[in-house]
């Protein structure tokens, strides 16, 4: 048992130095900007708006009784902290090479700190979902409530594929590379610009992608006023543990071999 949870009491001991990466990451995201961390809100923002032109006006997608920009905007919220923390973590053990090589730390600060920063611009580009939600008269009801644990279920998801691809990044150096392809095919793959249809042989394939299940519990929780499907999100909050816990196991027994492949 000691064994398994010593990763955890390190990064619990550690846990000053890793928000103090978390901070130094923004700082060097947004130094020598005028807007700062209100830069956060560009890239959702500008995505919105996009693809409501495209699909809003030309493929007419038929989103129920949510204005289409609220419902793309609530889909790319958490997909843009989901791919904005792998993007940074896959790099960020060389990234911080000779932190990793010369000082004796628990290494799972580097990729997780990047899920922190990323956590912090995901807060500041909500301010964004909760104006668009007042414009269109869509107020919450008692299901944000359950909010917390959709928010917990993806930092967990995040964590375990941060530190998996950070990992993977460090042996071979063309997985950043690779998962950059894979990333933008699995955005296409995942309900946030356009409802998933899980009907027929690719709907069942489609049904095995853990973020759908999540992307759908935030909209559902905020725009519908009601919970997230249980067997839905109840898969989705399992693959995010199982993931956690062999991302921390698989990184803690990997660390030794950190120094010689940097």
């Amino acid at each position: 048992m000691q064994t398994i949870l010593e990763p955890y009491r390190e990064l619990w001991t550690h846990r000053e130095l890793l928000f103090e990466l978390a901070s130094r990451d923004l700082r060097i995201r947004y130094k020598q900007t005028l807007l700062g961390t209100a830069w956060a809100l560009f890239t959702p923002l500008t995505m919105m708006l996009i693809f409501t032109q495209i699909f809003a006006r030309v493929a007419k997608i038929d989103t129920g009784s949510i204005p289409y920009p609220v419902f793309v905007y609530c889909g790319l919220l958490p997909w843009q902290f989901f791919a904005g923390s792998l993007k940074g973590s896959v790099e960020s053990l060389t990234r911080n090479s000779r932190l990793v090589t010369k000082i004796y730390m628990p290494r799972e600060v580097f990729p997780i700190a990047n899920v922190l920063s990323c956590f912090v611009d995901f807060m500041v580009a909500s301010i964004v979902l909760a104006g668009l939600m007042a414009w269109y008269g869509l107020a919450p009801t008692w299901t944000i409530l359950f909010l917390p644990a959709i928010v917990i279920v993806q930092v967990a998801m995040i964590v375990g594929f941060s530190l998996l691809l950070s990992m993977a990044n460090l042996f071979y150096r063309d997985v950043k590379y690779v998962f950059e392809v894979v990333l933008l095919m699995w955005m296409f793959a995942t309900s946030v610009v356009y409802p998933i249809h899980l009907d027929g042989f690719w709907g069942k394939v489609l049904a095995l992608n853990p973020m759908t299940p999540i992307i759908d519990g935030y909209r559902c929780v905020l725009l519908d006023g009601r919970l997230p499907d249980p067997m839905a999100f109840g898969y989705a909050s399992l693959v995010a543990v199982v993931l956690m816990l062999v991302g921390f196991r698989w990184f803690h027994e990997s660390e030794y071999l950190f120094a010689e492949n940097i």
